[in-house]
C-alpha cells in the first residue's frame, strides 16, 4: 500500500491513535488546528504548525518573496483563530537551496517582519538548513486563550446552523489568475491580492471564541467540501450545504463569467481562503449573527447545518440533491477526498 492511495486522512488515521492515547489530561493533541495545553483554569497555550513547499504550496517565478514571507506566516495565525486564540510568537524552520539569492532571501524576511508587527508575534528562533531544493518554509506559532473559550472541530451538534466569515472562491480564483497568466483587469487583480496576501481572521476568532453558543470551529484551507469533513469526523455528525447560500465576493463573480468558471466548485473546493467555518445553536442563530454584523460590519453567512447522519455531506441546490466534479485538496491521493 502507498500513500497515495490512503491519503491525508488515512495517514492521520493510522499513525495518531498510540500518540493520543499517551497523552497527559490536561493536553489536547493530534486532529484540531492546533494543539492545547491547558496551564490552568484561566489560561491555555495553543500550538500550531504548517509547512509551505516550493511547487506545492507556492510558485516561486510568480510569488514575490515579501508575498510568501507574509502568507507563511498568515496560515499559522488561521489556525489560531480558529481555535479562538491570540497568538503570542512565532518560530521559523527554513530550507533553503544554496543558490537562493540573498536579496530574495532579504525580502522574504521583510514580508514575514511586517506581519509579525502587524499582528504584535515576534519571531523568537528557529533554524535554517540547506535544501537540495525545493525551498521549504514552516512556521509554529504559540498562541494563549481562556481554556472555556476554546473552539474545536469536535463539538458540532446535530441541528447546529453552519456558518462562514467571509467569502468563498477568492483564493482559487486568484490561484487561476496567477497559474494561467490572465489578463489582470480589477476583479483578477483582487484575486490574486486575496490569493498571495490571506488575511487571517484573528479578531472574528477571538470574538466567536467568547461566544457559548458557537460550537464548532476551524479555518478554511483546504476548500469547504474538504474541511466540513474534518468537522464531521472529528463530531461524529453529517452536514447539510444549500449551494446557493455560499457567499461569494463581486470579483469573483465578475472574473467567473469572463473565464467560464464553475462557480459553486470554485467556491467547495478552491481553499486557501482562510475565512471560518463555525456551527451555532440555532436557538441563539439570530442574535450571534446580529451581534456579529454590529461589530464587523458584515453577515455571519449561514450555508447549511449539521446533521446526526455520521459521514454524510449532503449537497443541495435550491432543494434538490447536488453533485460536485472535483474535491477538496489532500496532500497525498493527488486529487480530492
Amino acid at each position: 500500500m502507498k500513500l497515495s492511495e490512503i491519503g491525508e486522512f488515512g495517514l492521520i488515521d493510522r499513525f495518531s491513535p498510540p500518540f493520543l492515547r499517551d497523552l497527559p489530561r490536561a493536553v489536547v493533541g493530534i486532529g484540531d488546528d492546533a494543539a492545547i495545553i491547558e496551564r490552568s483554569a484561566d489560561e491555555a497555550l495553543l500550538v500550531t504548525i504548517d509547512t509551505l513547499v516550493e511547487e506545492i504550496h507556492f510558485v516561486r517565478a510568480k510569488t514575490t518573496p515579501r508575498d510568501l514571507g507574509e502568507k507563511s506566516l498568515a496560515v499559522n495565525l488561521s489556525d489560531i483563530a480558529a481555535m479562538g486564540g491570540t497568538p503570542t510568537s512565532a518560530f521559523l524552520a527554513l530550507g533553503l537551496p544554496p543558490d537562493t539569492p540573498v536579496e530574495w532571501i532579504d525580502q522574504l524576511f521583510e514580508g514575514l517582519h511586517g506581519l509579525c508587527r502587524r499582528e504584535s508575534v515576534p519571531l523568537l528562533g528557529g533554524d535554517t538548513t540547506r535544501s537540495p531544493g525545493p525551498i521549504l518554509i514552516t512556521i509554529t506559532v504559540l498562541g494563549s486563550i481562556v481554556p472555556r473559550n476554546i473552539k474545536r472541530r469536535s463539538s458540532a451538534r446535530p441541528g447546529d446552523v453552519l456558518c462562514v466569515t467571509g467569502t468563498l472562491g477568492d483564493s482559487g480564483g486568484g490561484l487561476r489568475v496567477m497559474l494561467q497568466d490572465l489578463t489582470l483587469g480589477e476583479d483578477e487583480r483582487s484575486l490574486l491580492e486575496r490569493h498571495c496576501r490571506p488575511q487571517a481572521h484573528l479578531a472574528e476568532g477571538r470574538w466567536l471564541g467568547a461566544q457559548p453558543d458557537v460550537h464548532a470551529m476551524m479555518d478554511v484551507s483546504d476548500g469547504i467540501d474538504s474541511d466540513i469533513r474534518h468537522i464531521m469526523r472529528q463530531s461524529r455528525c453529517g452536514a447539510r450545504i444549500a449551494l446557493e447560500r455560499l457567499p461569494v465576493s463581486r470579483e469573483l463573480r465578475g472574473a467567473a463569467g469572463r473565464h467560464g468558471w464553475d462557480l459553486i466548485e470554485l467556491m467547495m473546493t478552491g481553499g486557501e481562503d482562510y475565512c471560518l467555518l463555525l456551527t451555532v445553536d440555532p436557538s441563539a442563530m439570530s442574535a450571534v449573527g446580529r451581534a456579529f454584523a454590529r461589530d464587523f460590519g458584515r453577515e455571519l453567512s449561514v450555508i447549511g447545518s449539521i446533521t446526526a447522519e455520521e459521514g454524510r455531506l449532503e449537497l443541495l441546490r435550491d432543494g434538490q440533491p447536488a453533485l460536485l466534479h472535483q474535491h477538496g485538496f489532500d496532500h497525498f491521493l493527488g486529487r480530492g477526498v
